[in-house]
């Protein structure tokens, strides 16, 4: 039976983001396990960091220790190493709660997450020159964002194809049930970006791993709708601890009681916004592998495949508990689970295989992780910067992409080896062709 709290529990001592007070590191590396132990000196569950070798931020550090204090966090938080500051809660962060969901430990990207297939295309078979292929992708799947999102958006469908309308039709019913109650929701695109990649990180990549074999790998998640959720329900979560004078570390670490009908409202939206997600990422990998079919040689695409979200609430047990796992930022990396760990445009990305490392709440990074901000990345990195990183790579080399560039994230190596007992590597990818929003 769920655990219902009888309002809103209070907390005790607490760190604000972002404030000067630094955790108080405990436990050396001692050879035994890879993951330092932090804790903060007035309190709160330990948090577990896989960071050997990376460089975390002090907001980040505070950031965690002050969501370790929440009463309903259980055991403690497992922080991954492409970890840094993120809305409320930190980016490359596991929590795992009993009682209580924090929305913005789930963020607004919800779903968000990647797909690979590996096809039986080698290197001989691509061309050459690798730009009619990007063009075509670029033209098949809507990216980028204009007019602000509104009518005419390059990023949106303005007249969404057969395909996206079917898978829509699908969905669409949930989608009511779930307006119906939070009439707000409804207003924005929807089936308009079924099969579009969005902006930011998000991308398609063509990859050849170390045999030479051709692997599509796409990020991109619920778009508009599934931001649109997270916002709504981060907002309800502040209105909800404010009428009862809930004092918070943070306004963003508002939460949602289990047992109330916010909360079930909120389970309810997120596992749409995942499925959402996850018809998203396989619209648009048809599309690029009908792109590469009109382009290249007759091959199979059933090799391999994986998928995977990143940014996600799951129901599972851990340290004797069932308990919600919030994933921001994070892969699960269960024993014998296939994830993807991406770098940066024109860096290596992973295939890889979970060892199931409890302590990490089997999990693993989700990516390279931001070693800067967007805005410090365009003051610090020219174009000639740019293009030097992503030589040999089919990719954008404008101004528009130097938030992105290589040496705006960790080194994928570092993070690689930071939690080399949390993943396996099984493929080790290199890009050839990038599609950047």
């Amino acid at each position: 039976m769920s655990t219902i709290l009888p309002l809103v529990p209070p907390l005790s001592s607490t760190t604000v983001p972002g404030a000067p007070t630094a955790p108080e590191a405990s436990g050396a590396l001692d050879g035994t396990r890879r993951h330092e132990v932090w804790q903060d000196a007035s309190g709160g569950v330990h948090v577990k960091a896989w960071v050997r070798g990376v460089a975390v931020e002090p907001d980040a550090r505070a950031q965690l220790t002050a969501v370790a204090k929440l009463p309903f966090v259980h055991h403690h938080i497992a922080v991954m190493p492409d970890v840094h500051v993120g809305i409320g809660a930190t980016i490359g962060s596991v929590v795992a709660t009993k009682g209580a969901l924090v929305p913005a430990a789930v963020g607004v990207d919800l779903g968000c997450g990647m797909s690979a297939v590996r096809t039986s295309l080698r290197a001989v078979d691509l061309p050459d020159s690798l730009g009619a292929i990007r063009t075509a992708i670029e033209a098949a799947v809507p990216h980028g964002r204009t007019n602000e999102g509104r009518r005419g958006d390059r990023g949106a469908w303005n007249d969404v194809p057969e395909s996206a309308a079917q898978v829509w039709a699908m969905l669409e019913p949930r989608w009511t049930k779930l307006v119906a109650l939070h009439p707000h929701l409804g207003r924005g695109a929807t089936a308009g970006h079924l099969g579009t990649l969005g902006t930011g990180n998000h991308f398609v990549e063509l990859c050849l791993d170390r045999d030479d074999h051709v692997w599509v790998m796409l990020h991109s998640g619920s778009r508009g709708l599934g931001n649109r959720v997270g916002r709504h329900f981060i907002e309800a979560a502040k209105k909800a601890c404010a009428q009862w004078m809930v004092p918070l570390p943070h306004p963003d670490l508002a939460y949602l009681p289990e047992g109330t009908p916010l909360f079930g409202h909120y389970v309810g939206a997120v596992s749409f916004a995942q499925d959402f997600a996850a018809a998203n990422r396989a619209l648009m990998m048809e599309a690029v592998l009908g792109v590469l079919r009109a382009q290249l040689p007759p091959f199979d695409a059933s090799l391999e495949a994986v998928s995977c979200h990143h940014n996600y609430v799951a129901r599972e047990q851990h340290f004797g508990a069932k308990v919600w796992v919030t994933r921001k930022g994070a892969v699960r990396a269960g024993k014998g689970e296939l994830g993807i760990i991406p770098g940066s445009m024109g860096a290596k990305s992973y295939i890889v295989r979970g060892l199931g490392n409890a302590d990490s709440f089997e999990s693993c990074s989700h990516g390279a992780g931001r070693a800067m901000s967007r805005t410090a990345a365009r003051r610090k990195f020219t174009l000639e910067d740019h293009a030097r990183a992503t030589a040999g790579v089919e990719c954008r080399k404008d101004h528009g992409v130097l938030d992105e560039t290589p040496a705006a994230y960790k080194p994928i190596e570092d993070v690689m080896a930071a939690q080399a007992d949390l993943v396996e590597i099984v493929y080790e990818l290199r890009q050839v062709v990038c599609v950047k929003g």
